[in-house]
């Protein structure tokens, strides 16, 4: 086949939907909460982004204002900045607003869930640190030669381990070596997304706590007390931090892992392999959805290898957002356009 054409797309490998199955079971959830429900969900390729908090817009502007409103997160993380923009959407369209973590709650997911008066959490979920990575145009490259993340923390701790050393040796600049590697203006864009990440924990605390104090203090444990970014924060350690955190009610629970079952199912990887060099992905990455309406980003493109660049180049993507709801008993799936 060409480089350039995938092959016949009747074909392709596509992820079930299931929309019947998860308003069934965000009903129930209503019934059994009191209280309106909306659900973020992100597969393992899925993120918090900016595009998110259009879509978040487009399903509380359905739902309405409400008193008391829910929120099920299961995500690894994402845009911080984001996060905050979900959060002042949310607290905008509710006077209270609960979070409920029955799994991995990661990074940025760690941020928007800090914006519920109160969480609630299962006995596998987690909340991490937000310490700051991120990928810039001046990054160093792995063996694919893609672009790589670099961390505020590990930054840190390569200087505080050079300086250590050098103390025994007679001392010495690490930071000489560290621009063979990084290049100086990344890791001055990291600082500042360091700061920015405290400023926007802050920022989203304060929407429901009102002492400064408090804010700065899990803000700064948070962004810096923690040796690993993947740290899970389980329900006893997010108490000790000064969150407002409750056990999860078990039949609670076991609707919402039912209902994280089913977006599994809608999320797992659907790729068709043409050659060593070729294959198309079929993946729903991000599911935001309330009682009558769903809404997803589905990936829908080619890949091609390009030996000599060393690195998968996408070719044909067709990837959008879509709405998915029930016309007259007919499911109705629409594509929903973001510029």
């Amino acid at each position: 086949m060409s480089s350039e054409n995938s092959g016949d797309e009747a074909k392709l490998k596509t992820p079930p939907m299931l929309y019947r199955e998860t308003q069934a079971l965000i009903e129930q959830i209503e019934a059994l909460t009191g209280t309106r429900l909306v659900t973020y969900w992100n597969s393992f390729s899925g993120a918090i982004c900016h595009n998110d908090v259009r879509v978040l817009y487009k399903l509380l502007t359905q739902m309405g204002r409400t008193e008391q409103l829910s929120i099920f997160v299961k995500s690894d993380g994402g845009n911080g900045s984001a996060s905050l923009r979900m959060v002042h959407l949310l607290r905008n369209f509710s006077t209270s607003l609960r979070a409920y973590v029955p799994l991995d709650c990661e990074s940025a997911a760690t941020m928007l869930v800090l914006g519920a008066d109160q969480i609630d959490m299962g006995p596998l979920a987690f909340l991490t640190p937000i310490d700051t990575s991120l990928r810039h145009d001046l990054s160093p490259v792995d063996r694919d030669n893609d672009l790589v993340s670099v961390g505020q923390n590990e930054l840190t701790r390569v200087i505080k381990l050079w300086n250590g050393e050098a103390e025994k040796v007679g001392g010495g600049n690490p930071y000489p070596a560290i621009y063979s590697y990084i290049h100086p203006l990344v890791i001055g864009a990291v600082d500042r997304a360091s700061s920015l990440s405290k400023m926007l924990c802050n920022e989203i605390l304060s929407y429901h706590m009102e002492d400064a104090e408090r804010r700065d203090r899990i803000s700064e444990t948070l962004n810096a007390d923690y040796p690993s970014h993947g740290y899970p924060i389980t329900l006893k350690e997010a108490q000790r931090i000064g969150l407002n955190v409750k056990p999860i009610d078990p039949e609670l629970e076991e609707m919402l892992m039912s209902l994280n079952d089913l977006y599994s199912q809608m999320g797992q990887r659907c790729r068709t392999d043409f050659d060593e060099k070729n294959h198309h992905d079929n993946q729903i990455n991000n599911i935001l959805e309330i009682s009558g309406l769903q809404m997803y980003y589905r990936i829908d493109k080619d890949w091609f290898y390009r030996s000599e660049e060393r690195r998968w180049v996408s070719l044909n993507d067709k990837g959008n957002w879509n709405t998915v709801q029930s016309c007259e008993g007919e499911i109705m799936i629409e594509p929903f356009h973001i510029r």
